[in-house]
């Protein structure tokens, strides 16, 4: 009954968003208003507690608006001034092919710079490129969400290992706990490389699952997007696909065994980039008929948002040079690097222009607001200096503040509604109610784990995956469950604990693509507020294939290989994939010889 009442505030959101395909402007505050009933009745938290937690989720989506405003500034800015048609035409010379540029733009960009940044940047900065480059406003947030998975884990110079794991395994004076400290003594490492140990788990685990995300974001490009509706018609780039899989996975791997886990996301962007960029101008692999989007006056209203960058920009006079263009991505690019990996910058924007709201309501409750050293500073900054790189004249500047300004207002109810309803969520434990339960998240886990008992493997990365869901952050899941995920492993009998950490790590990542106020973020950018649930219906089916992998893999190492129920699921998730790509195959060789007398 417990672990009922603590599903009900996600169930009733996900019912309306995907069931009813509400906005999330219905469906998120129905789910806070549950979240708090069940708070207040169930878990025995005083009402001044609900509405601290209410207030700390208005300052964090504060933070996330922050951060939504200054992608939607610089995608108006390069609108108004023209270099949207300059950084177009770029990407056609490498290719007119959607699936390449998808590929190019949303893999390897968006990884590279979810290992800069993190916490949602990548589908902030993708899907407004993606948009402007020609995508339907639909097909650039699924590809900017599809792309949260594999190199999530490893974001933000490797928070989500250093903070969330790093943290979620330490006991209340800061130190490792005694099962933790005696696992990390049995492998002869400290806390930090113990957490090295576990990260590069985490990335063996992300390296099979991911190898064909690449693969999926062209199919689903095609089969939702394309003229006749076809996923078979993504296959055509398979090879090019696993290809670009390949060259980010294979540094991004290396980098987690040599370096640690902060670069590997980062670097395998970067270098898969250069090596991808590079074959592709050689014509390596390269399809041999481009495939594109439907003529766009044919395309149905629910594909579009209400941004529409190529209206702004096709009346403007002749193209910049391409790295003029580009120069307000390079200067976030580089504004991310600095901030985040040069010490003295770092300290200065993280310690500079900070809102500390300590002790909200005498409750405890606390929350930082970092303005300087979040990504939407950095955009408006890289957004004033193309002011003058771009020579804009006055009004072009005054309309690209006044179109991200109307823009922004969409986003800020649900995000308004979505974040508080996490925090009252999480913010249950026994620290804040006088039931005696634990947190309503916890209470969610330990009853999964009583169910499954030692075929537990399987299910954690979906915990990982949960708490991303209703936290919208792979470093919060892992703060709140890795300790959990360690000691179920411990109790199962597994003889290394930590890969059940690993496991929930890589669902953690996984759950990004379906994040609540990660969809409305992403959404907002291009215009497409109202559609979150129709987004998430199509993004929870790779997040529960790639989750059930990681689970089946975890199940098989701890366990080992034989027949045993991970084996059995992992061959099924294999025969599914075999058989989805034979039918689609078969389906498109059909369809060639029933065109070929018409072309003879």
């Amino acid at each position: 009954m417990d672990a009922l009442l603590a599903a009900s505030p996600i169930l009733v959101a996900g019912i309306l968003l995907l069931g009813f395909r509400a906005p999330a402007t219905v469906a998120m505050p129905a789910g806070l208003v549950v979240a708090a009933l069940v708070s207040f009745f169930a878990w025995k938290v005083e009402w001044i507690t609900i509405g601290a937690s209410v207030m700390q989720g208005i300052l964090v989506a504060a933070g996330l608006l922050w951060i939504v405003f200054g992608a939607l500034l610089m995608l108006a800015t390069v609108t108004k001034s023209g270099a949207i048609e300059t950084i177009k035409a770029g990407f056609v010379s490498v290719s007119a092919d959607r699936r390449v540029q998808v590929i190019i733009v949303a893999w390897l960009f968006g990884s590279f710079i979810e290992g800069a940044a993190g916490f949602g940047t990548p589908a902030a900065v993708v899907a407004p490129l993606m948009l402007a480059l020609g995508f339907p406003a639909v097909a650039a947030v699924l590809a900017g969400l599809l792309i949260q998975s594999t190199p999530v884990s490893f974001g933000a110079v490797g928070t989500p290992m250093l903070t969330g794991i790093g943290t979620g395994l330490q006991d209340s004076t800061g130190g490792l706990s005694a099962d933790v400290s005696a696992r990390a003594a049995e492998l002869g490492v400290d806390a930090s490389g113990f957490v090295a140990h576990t990260a590069f788990q985490v990335a063996a685990l992300h390296a099979v699952c991911g190898i064909f995300i690449p693969l999926t974001l062209v199919c689903f490009m095609t089969g939702f997007f394309g003229e006749r509706k076809r996923f078979a018609d993504g296959l055509a780039v398979a090879p090019f696909a696993v290809f670009a899989a390949v060259a980010f996975i294979v540094p991004y791997l290396l980098v987690a065994w040599l370096l640690g886990p902060e670069f590997p996301s980062l670097l395998g962007g970067l270098i898969g980039l250069l090596i991808v960029i590079t074959a592709a101008r050689k014509g390596f692999l390269m399809p041999k008929q481009i495939w594109d989007f439907p003529a766009r006056n044919r395309w149905p209203e629910r594909w579009m948002g209400k941004v529409d960058p190529e209206d702004e920009a096709k009346h403007l006079g002749k193209r910049m040079p391409l790295v003029q263009a580009w120069a307000p991505y390079l200067i976030v690019v580089a504004l991310l690097l600095l901030t985040r990996n040069v010490p003295a910058l770092k300290e200065f924007f993280s310690v500079t222009a900070v809102v500390n709201v300590e002790d909200i309501f005498g409750t405890g409750i606390a929350q930082k607001m970092d303005l300087l050293y979040s990504p939407g500073f950095l955009f408006l900054l890289a957004s004033i200096a193309t002011y003058g790189i771009h020579r804009m004249t006055r009004r072009q500047i005054a309309d690209a503040w006044s179109l991200a300004g109307k823009q922004l207002a969409g986003a800020a109810f649900a995000l308004l509604c979505s974040v508080p309803m996490v925090r009252v969520f999480i913010n249950s434990g026994q620290e804040y109610n006088a039931s005696g339960l634990d947190s309503m998240p916890l209470t969610l886990a330990n009853s999964a784990a009583e169910a499954m008992g030692a075929n537990w493997p399987l299910l954690a990365p979906f915990v990982g995956a949960l708490g991303a869901f209703i936290a919208g952050s792979n470093t919060v899941s892992n703060v709140m469950f890795s300790q959990f995920q360690f000691s179920t492993g411990v109790n199962i009998g597994v003889s290394s604990p930590e890969t059940v950490v690993a496991a929930q790590a890589v669902g953690g990542a996984a759950g990004n693509m379906v994040a609540v106020h990660n969809v409305v973020a992403a959404a907002a950018t291009v215009g497409l507020l109202g559609h979150e649930g129709d987004i998430i219906r199509r993004t929870v089916i790779p997040m529960l294939v790639y989750s059930l992998t990681a689970g089946c893999l975890a199940y098989i190492y701890v366990w080992g290989p034989g027949l045993n129920l991970g084996t059995i699921l992992l061959g099924v998730v294999l025969l599914g994939v075999i058989a989805t790509f034979f039918l689609l195959t078969r389906e498109k060789g059909r369809e060639n010889t029933d065109l070929a007398p018409a072309r003879a």
